[in-house]
Parts: structure tokens; sequence; C-alpha cells
């Protein structure tokens, strides 16, 4: 009884806080004076139509970076922790010969879905200057991906040295690509070490596009990495 009163208790609590934010809300009409700055300067001075796009690789990028490396953290340390968990005392995989094959149809969808779904993946890191995207959401979106293809066929083996490569030369790009716009341009990776070209066009908004490849392959490298490590 006194459980039951309990949570009925908390249940009128968060309605009555709920009950407050809706009898004070009221419908902004307009932009703030901070997110109106950023809405105007950002197609005028990068030349980008996503203006979120712009904020996360150019004027806030040295946080964008940041995440990635914590990304890049994580992985390791997974890598670390798990490394021996599937290992035997003889040092062979002992969890290769239980896994089982997926059905016909799981195995079937999956050669169907996994070309569309890396298709789609270059699609929005590749247009995340113009639409809704960017390199986090296409890596994001590869590594899904590989989880696919990992679920639909367990005993694929994903080429870790190869992951490990390509994450660690697009992150080495990436920084060079930032230390290119403290010498050529106004900062930190800023975009327009290269030419801004046509706004609107697919070639355009200087080195953002440049920005999300990289950071699309390094995320979805590294989420991929994860993926496998928790597998074994």
């Amino acid at each position: 009884m006194m459980r039951r009163l309990a949570v009925l208790l908390a249940v009128a609590l968060v309605a009555l806080i709920f009950a407050g934010l809706i009898r004070n809300y009221v419908e902004q009409e307009s932009l703030r004076p901070l997110a109106e700055t950023y809405v105007k300067s950002v197609p005028q001075e990068l030349g980008a139509p996503n203006v979120i796009t712009g904020i996360l690789l150019t004027f806030r990028a040295f946080d964008t970076l940041g995440e990635v490396a914590v990304l890049f953290m994580v992985a390791a340390g997974v890598g670390l922790v798990l490394s021996a968990g599937g290992k035997t005392e003889s040092g062979t995989d002992s969890t290769t010969d239980e896994r089982k094959a997926a059905s016909e149809l799981v195995q079937n969808g999956a050669d169907i879905l996994l070309p569309l779904i890396f298709i789609f993946a270059a699609y929005i890191i590749m247009n995340g200057h113009l639409s809704a995207g960017g390199g986090f959401q296409g890596g994001a979106v590869i590594a899904s991906g590989v989880m696919l293809l990992l679920l639909a066929k367990p005993a694929t083996q994903l080429a870790h040295d190869f992951l490990s490569f390509s994450e660690s030369l697009a992150g080495v790009l990436f920084v060079l690509v930032g230390v290119a716009g403290l010498i050529f341009a106004g900062g930190f990776l800023d975009n327009r070490v290269l030419p801004l070209g046509q706004f609107g066009a697919f070639f355009s908004a200087g080195a953002i596009p440049v920005i999300s490849l990289l950071l699309g392959i390094k995320v979805g490298a590294e989420l991929s990495v994860i993926i496998d490590r928790f597998r074994n």
C-alpha cells in the first residue's frame, strides 16, 4: 500500500512540474540574437546552407575534434578491455565455432540493404554542408551497416589493421586541415582555406566537405571496431 502511494505521489509531482511548464509555455516567434547571428553568418561567411554543419565543422570545430578524440579513446579502451575476452588458453577465439549463421532471409536482406546503406552514408557525409547530415551522422550509418553485416554473416572478420590505418590517417589529415586554416585562413579548421565556390553547389563551402569526409571515415572506422570488439 505504501509503495503504491509513493508511486502515485511521484507521478503527481511529475504531472505538476509538466503542468507548470505547459502553462508558462509561449511559442517563440523569432530567433534569439545568438541564433540569428549564426543563421546569417554561416551562409555569408562560410558559404554553407546547412547552419548546423557550419557551426560544428568551423565555428566550434575544435570541440568537434575533442569529441572525435574521446571516441578514439573509447575505441582504444574497449579494444584493450575486450581484446582477451574471446581467447582461450591456447590463444584461439573461443566464440568462432559457436556463432550460428543467420537465416537465409536475413542474409539475402543484408545483401540487398548493405550497398544501399553505404551509399546513403556517403550521401549524408558529402551533402552535410547542403542538407541535414555530416561526418558524424554518416559515420554512424556506416557502423550500422557493419553491424548488419556482422549479424547476417557472423563468420565475417573485419580488417582491423585497415580500419586502424584509415582512422589514423583521417585523424592526421583532419588536424592538418585545421593547421592549414591557421596558416592560410582565419583560424583552426577555418573552412575558407579552400574557395567557397557557388553557394548551394555540391563543390562549395570551402573545406567543410573535406572535413566532413575525414570525420565520417574516422567515426565509421572507430564505431565499427567497437562493434566488432563487443561481438568477440
